[in-house]
């Protein structure tokens, strides 16, 4: 297998990262989601974490055309045909869940279930999976709103219009985490739709690309992706899976 580095497995991703993909601003660190599949995925591939080098690597240079500085880098990227113009991708190592979010003391904050969930009020964003949520899985008996854009449906939640919005999971801790005075993670639902699918980005034609889809389906299939997302984002990060 030919990397940048005879022996050495180069992953790139942003500076600073956050949780819970990463942890401490460490990415070698192997804690949060991403950093723990990224381990995963070079094991596969027969390196040890000894032998996995990190490099600061921006989002935008990251999926830009020309050649890379890394093997692969991890930090979000949902695959488009659009990216697959300059980039690869590797198999999805993560399929995107909606997730209810809320503000602390509202009626929902609390809610353990779907079934909690029936007489709130919810909004999304119009036209979206998360919006399809809300009808499909959760059923409020309450018409939902609908919004613009996310940033309207965060103002709505601000000011009481709605008990909870229903956003995808990056946006969610993003939102609690950075935007929302007392926000909160209600919990993640049950997919439904066409999930948005996360992907490692190699060189346009990288001889690497197959091997490392092969490792990361192979982790799909042993059921290390799912023990990966459920320590790292529904324990650790705090966003329960709903049923």
């Amino acid at each position: 297998m030919s990397t940048k580095t005879a022996g050495k497995l180069t992953i790139g991703t942003d500076n600073p990262v956050y949780a819970p993909w990463f942890s401490d601003n460490k990415p070698a660190n192997g804690k949060g989601f991403e950093s723990a599949v990224a381990y995963a995925v070079a094991q596969r591939l027969g390196f040890t974490a000894d032998n996995v080098t990190w490099i600061s690597v921006t989002f935008n240079n990251a999926i830009a055309p020309g050649p890379k500085s890394y093997d692969f880098d991890i930090n979000e990227f949902s695959i488009t045909d659009e990216r697959k113009k300059a980039v690869d991708f590797s198999a999805p190592y993560y399929l995107v869940k909606q997730t209810v979010i809320t503000t602390k003391g509202s009626k929902i904050a609390t809610a353990k279930s779907l079934a909690d969930l029936k007489t709130a009020k919810l909004g999304a964003q119009v036209g979206t999976t998360s919006y399809q949520a809300i009808t499909e899985v959760i059923k409020p008996t309450a018409q939902p709103s609908v919004f613009n854009n996310n940033d309207d449906a965060k103002a709505a939640l601000v000011n009481g219009t709605v008990d909870g919005i229903v956003v995808d999971l990056p946006t969610a801790f993003y939102m609690t985490g950075a935007e929302l005075d007392n926000g909160l993670i209600v919990g993640q639902l049950p997919q439904v739709g066409v999930p948005e699918q996360f992907g490692l980005v190699l060189d346009k034609g990288s001889s690497l690309t197959s091997c490392v889809s092969q490792a990361v389906d192979q982790l799909r299939n042993d059921g290390t992706l799912a023990v990966l997302e459920k320590q790292w984002l529904a324990q650790s990060g705090g966003a329960p899976e709903l049923q």
